[in-house]
């Protein structure tokens, strides 16, 4: 197993389809939300991105990369677990952007527990602020930005329909972001607003090397699947680009799966 994630930095190519489109994504550091990032910039979108303060070396990379490709790359890290950050963090994003024309709610905890009796209130409460609290305080916080044409992505997980038992309190999240999607969906559509979700299978990505998984399991993620593998973030990264760009312009309530071959929707 290919031990380096493939952000996208060599591979993704771009072809304009989000040129003068504004993105903000959370979690845009690593994993999943920089392949996103990069590849919204070689799209030409301006991005910004938030990450947390320790991820401060990961996002400069990312930021130089969005630069390279002549967009506008905005630095906005914080702790999407306080509500006065995530309302402080879309108003410097639409600041900093001129607007904001699509949302990613990437960015998330996930820490193997393998006995609920081992699982403790504050890494449940901690999964969930940083999964579903930070997702609706965000989500609502930009609604009042986007004008039609705009897309909301959020990023569920193969956990959603397939939950392993050491992943308790991340499944659940997961589960909810598939529910916020279609709700939400219904509610925006009148206003021209499409808001559709991601459910990914094994990515090879920094979460499941930081106590996602526990390390024996680490060296055999994504074996289960049919392709044998786990999949890298750039293989993710244009389906971010589809549900952003006007392609998808009759998808909304939509879980689109990318699993080598497992069980998503």
């Amino acid at each position: 197993m290919d031990p380096v994630p493939d952000h996208g930095e060599k591979t993704y190519r771009g072809s304009g389809r989000l040129k003068g489109r504004r993105a903000l994504i959370t979690g845009g550091d690593s994993g999943i939300g920089r392949a996103a990032a990069i590849a919204f910039a070689r799209e030409g979108a301006d991005v910004a991105i938030n990450y947390l303060p320790e991820e401060e070396s990961d996002a400069v990379e990312v930021l130089k990369l969005i630069h390279a490709e002549g967009r506008e790359a905005i630095s906005l890290p914080g702790d999407i677990r306080d509500e006065a950050f995530c309302e402080q963090l879309v108003a410097d994003a639409v600041k900093e952007l001129g607007g904001l024309d699509i949302l990613v709610n990437n960015a998330g905890k996930q820490q193997a527990v393998d006995s609920i009796l081992d699982l403790t209130t504050e890494q449940f409460d901690s999964t969930f602020k940083t999964n579903i609290y930070a997702m609706f305080w965000i989500t609502k916080a930009a609604i009042p930005h986007l004008k039609p044409g705009a897309s909301i992505i959020n990023t569920s997980s193969v956990q959603a329909y397939d939950p392993s038992p050491n992943l308790l309190d991340y499944a659940q999240t997961k589960t909810a972001i598939v529910s916020f999607t279609k709700s939400l969906a219904q509610q925006l559509a009148e206003k021209g607003i499409r808001v559709n979700a991601v459910a990914p299978g094994p990515y090879w990505t920094p979460l499941q090397s930081s106590g996602g998984q526990p390390p024996d399991k680490v060296m055999k993620f994504g074996e289960e699947t049919a392709m044998g593998r786990p999949g890298q973030p750039v293989e993710l990264a244009p389906v971010y680009v589809l549900l952003a760009s006007e392609d998808s312009s009759y998808s909304t309530g939509q879980v689109y799966g990318a699993s080598g071959g497992g069980g998503n929707p």
